[in-house]
């Protein structure tokens, strides 16, 4: 019995059940949301299946008044929008062949043959309207341990979608503990091959939720032990400046970034970020990230204060919090995390003026347009930075004068 589930008994859930409900049909609560529930964790999406075909799911809900969307309509899935909330609303199937995600499926009415085609124990779960938990594949007992097991011959699971191998760590860093289930992880590393025809984004959204998920260490570690990972990431995994990429986000209160996480685990310098983003598929901004923090992190380490905030200046706070993440990373659990965390911050205490010199200083000193123009005003502002960013008067003077004085020096030399 599933207790202190209010969602069940009032609210958007509880009209879309009761609209499935009678005339010989059923809906239930299904997967995740259930897990979520039983292990007090945030529900997420709710997803409800029902005995109901989809066209008397839409029927139902026009009488009701209520919009429906036929978003997979093909494999039984209808969506209800009820109260602003969509729920997606799936007739129960069972395989009649099976050949990865392509596999031939027929409605049903079998509680127990649509669980038992699901992936894991833990998600093959449903609730009914009265509070009731149905379990046909173990996923109790599962939870209970926190185990996260394939429902039937791992195997089979995974030849039905080896999507499924990525998932099988991903749930496990999320909802599981101790080590990953043995039957589970050897049908993995059977099935490896497999991956290679999944498609890269597919890949990458499942990657970027493992990244983050509380047991993400440790999950990481077991797909590089049995050569999984570097299928997926192409290249050396950097397990060490990982597990201090976590512990340093730790050390600051910050939450799990899945880029920066990335870029630990697989980034050392800037090709390595675009191979990761042709093989994940990532998006541009993930992408810029990547190479931004791979670019000569290595000279961020042991920095005064008046060279962090030179580096700030040039970066941007953005750009700069994450390579000097990746630096601290790649310094290792041992380094020393508060003068780590003191170059970190440095944004939150201090924010980079503005260069107050502009084009038109340098022009009424004789200057003209052009290149020359250009290279005088980046010259006025290395010398600017050199002096912790000066901004009295007299001193912007003296930097202008004495930088067009140079200028004409050197432009006297080489002409």
């Amino acid at each position: 019995m599933l207790h202190d589930a209010p969602w069940l008994t009032s609210g958007a859930a509880a009209r879309v059940l009761a609209l499935l409900n009678g005339g010989g049909e059923e809906g239930r609560v299904i997967g995740g949301a259930v897990r979520n529930a039983l292990m007090q964790l945030p529900l997420g999406d709710l997803d409800i299946a029902t005995t109901a075909l989809p066209d008397e799911v839409m029927r139902r809900a026009k009488a009701a008044g209520i919009k429906s969307v036929p978003t997979g309509i093909e494999h039984g899935t209808v969506t209800l929008v009820v109260e602003s909330q969509p729920f997606e609303v799936t007739t129960l199937r069972e395989d009649v062949e099976t050949f990865g995600r392509k596999a031939k499926v027929a409605f049903g009415r079998d509680w127990k043959r649509d669980a038992e085609r699901r992936d894991f124990t833990i998600n093959g779960l449903s609730v009914s309207a009265d509070g009731v938990v149905h379990d046909h594949v173990g996923g109790l007992a599962d939870i209970d341990a926190r185990r996260v097991r394939f429902i039937g011959e791992p195997d089979q699971r995974i030849s039905e979608d080896y999507l499924r191998i990525l998932r099988f760590f991903r749930i496990h860093a999320a909802y599981g503990a101790g080590e990953p289930d043995r039957a589970g992880l050897l049908a993995c590393i059977r099935g490896r091959g497999g991956m290679a025809g999944l498609s890269a984004e597919r890949v990458r959204m499942e990657m970027l939720k493992l990244l983050v998920a509380d047991g993400a260490k440790a999950a990481i570690e077991a797909m590089t032990d049995s050569g999984l990972l570097l299928q997926i990431i192409g290249g050396v995994a950097y397990t060490g400046p990982f597990a201090a990429m976590i512990a340093a986000e730790q050390a600051l209160g910050r939450k799990p970034d899945a880029v920066l996480r990335l870029g630990a685990l697989g980034v050392a310098v800037t090709e390595d970020a675009k191979r990761l983003a042709q093989r994940l598929r990532l998006t541009n901004g993930e992408t810029r990230a990547l190479d931004s923090m791979g670019h000569r992190w290595w000279r961020l380490a042991g920095m005064d204060e008046a060279t962090a905030r030179r580096r700030l200046y040039r970066l941007g706070e953005v750009r700069y919090r994450d390579r000097m993440m990746l630096a601290w990373a790649r310094a290792g659990l041992n380094a020393d995390p508060e003068a780590w965390k003191s170059l970190v911050t440095l944004p939150d205490r201090w924010q980079a003026p503005v260069f107050p010199l502009k084009a038109a200083d340098f022009m009424a000193r004789g200057i003209a347009k052009g290149p020359g123009l250009g290279h005088v005003i980046a010259l006025a502002e290395d010398a600017w930075l050199a002096l912790d960013f000066p901004m009295d008067a007299e001193a912007v003077k003296d930097i202008a004068d004495r930088t067009v004085a140079r200028f004409a020096r050197d432009h006297r030399l080489y002409d």
